[in-house]
């Protein structure tokens, strides 16, 4: 077998995404054959690969699968929790490939999430020169000004940094609460509720409700489905498109 990069070979066997592995290898728990490795290190399928102690196994051939999940509030998006908390894992326990979520939605965040163990398709739909739009649903309070709507608009600065411009649409207005569809290309953390914030808006809802060409529809709370071979084709080509 050629030697190939060892977070490709981690990402490949369904442990995690690509990214993650990367994270993995930068904290120093990935070692090979019993030394830690560093990014740009290569494996072959005779190397011992170990993350935390514990054994990584060569990718063998599987079954790739892709599913979303409508995610509910009080979920958090990780494969388990040093807390106790409840995982999004814990709504997939009927899916018999071992599969790992695309990216995150925080934990009183709703909506759509996907999950797969294809490693290549995970980094691709994350990755942040790719700028995958991502469309939320959002309750803000009380109201919202036209000053507001063009700072958030055309950028805001958030952690440190400005965030690229956003589509924003008013969809509902009642007293003293106001639905919005925001539409971002990026993926920081908390981003949604990290703009509201910074020009003085409360958020008391927030659902994801598409992934570049992917709606979540009227999939139920709490519940998952398989994409379809049409949904998959145009998430593949929205990302070969992005920039």
């Amino acid at each position: 077998m050629e030697k190939i990069r060892i977070q490709k070979m981690i990402a490949d066997s369904g442990y995690c995404s690509r990214r993650k592995a990367e994270e993995l290898i930068s904290q120093g728990r990935v070692k090979l054959n019993g030394r830690p490795v560093k990014l740009g290190d290569k494996c072959g399928s005779h190397d011992l690969i170990t993350i935390d102690g514990e054994r990584l196994y060569a990718p063998r051939k599987k079954n790739l699968v892709y599913l979303m999940l409508n995610k509910p509030r009080g979920y958090v998006t990780t494969v388990s929790d040093e807390l106790d908390r409840r995982c999004v894992m814990d709504l997939l326990t009927d899916v018999e490939e071992r599969v790992y979520p695309v990216g995150r939605l925080d934990r009183n965040s709703e909506g759509l999430l996907l999950f797969t163990n294809d490693g290549e398709f995970a980094n691709s739909i994350m990755h942040p020169s790719r700028h995958i739009s991502k469309t939320y649903r959002v309750t803000v309070r009380p109201d919202i000004s036209d000053e507001q709507l063009v700072r958030m608009s055309e950028g805001i600065e958030i952690d440190g940094k400005k965030t690229l411009p956003a589509t924003i649409i008013v969809k509902e207005k009642q007293e003293g609460r106001v639905v919005l569809l925001i539409t971002i290309k990026e993926g920081r953390n908390r981003q949604i509720r990290k703009m509201c914030e910074a020009v003085g808006l409360e958020v008391a809802r927030l659902r994801r409700i598409s992934i570049g060409p992917l709606k979540l529809g009227m999939l139920k709370p709490g519940t998952w489905r398989e994409l379809t071979a049409e949904e998959l084709r145009a998430l593949r080509t929205a990302i070969g498109k992005a920039k």
